[in-house]
């Protein structure tokens, strides 16, 4: 597989697989609205894979569409960074246990201001296709960052409990973001033919975004850590076989249906 190709993939698998954890929202929202706004955002992240995954497959030239990418592909061949396949319920508490907004939101954040950055980076991409979708999910990454910013203000700066799980959240994810600025051999080919940036350029820009709204909700951010996840490398936790279940169930179940 072809630099060009997988670096596609990681992008269009990080949004799949976080769309498929938000749906997971669907119905059990903390009120009503966020249960619409959240199904929205799933929406959208699932729409930009769609893009990503179809243009990945042309290039490769296989015959695999989208669905075939989403659906028939197991774990150790998926490109998503870790942050996106976490469950909803925190880390420690793990996939048993109810849902944790704060949890949500907080990821969110730093997912979303990370995908802010590199559509931005994007536009530019000697990939025109590329580039097109970078410019048509800049919008709908700018919602989905407001939103997530709003909340965690709104979390961090409300009561002590809420205080303590935004705190909590942040703690436990932050790590996990060190992997979107790790570059490898694949961002370093993708950089060197004018694809995409260089994975590291983004950190600071993606602080920027991130640091203020932490201060705004009265956050504290943790201390550096040395750990990095290897989503992008197809090394995941073991959260993504369960998502991958869920989600490739159907498609599975009934290869070749057309609906």
């Amino acid at each position: 597989m072809t630099p060009h190709i997988e670096y596609l993939l990681r992008l269009g698998d990080s949004s799949l697989v976080l769309g498929q954890r938000l749906s997971e929202w669907t119905g059990h929202g903390p009120v009503l609205e966020e249960d619409i706004a959240l199904t929205n955002i799933a929406l959208d992240l699932i729409g930009q894979a769609r893009l990503l995954l179809t243009h990945a497959g042309r290039l490769e030239g296989a015959g695999r569409d989208e669905d075939a990418l989403a659906y028939f592909r197991d774990a150790r061949a998926f490109r998503n960074v870790t942050l996106a396949e976490l469950p909803n319920s925190g880390i420690e508490r793990g996939r048993t246990q109810s849902a944790c907004y704060a949890f949500t939101v907080v990821r969110n954040l730093l997912f979303c201001a990370w995908q802010a950055e590199t559509w931005a980076a994007l536009a530019d991409s000697a990939d025109g296709e590329l580039a097109a979708i970078a410019a048509k999910s800049a919008k709908e990454t700018a919602y989905h960052l407001r939103h997530a910013g709003d909340w965690v203000v709104r979390l961090g700066d409300g009561t002590d409990t809420s205080r303590a799980r935004a705190q909590r959240a942040l703690d436990a994810l932050l790590p996990y973001c060190n992997e979107l600025f790790a570059g490898d051999a694949v961002d370093a080919a993708v950089h060197a033919a004018g694809i995409g940036p260089r994975a590291a350029d983004l950190e600071a820009p993606w602080r920027a975004r991130v640091v203020p709204v932490i201060e705004e909700a009265t956050l504290a951010m943790p201390a550096a850590s040395r750990f990095v996840s290897t989503g992008k490398s197809g090394l995941h936790s073991e959260h993504l076989e369960y998502v991958l279940a869920e989600m490739q169930s159907l498609a599975r179940a009934h290869p070749g249906a057309r609906w």
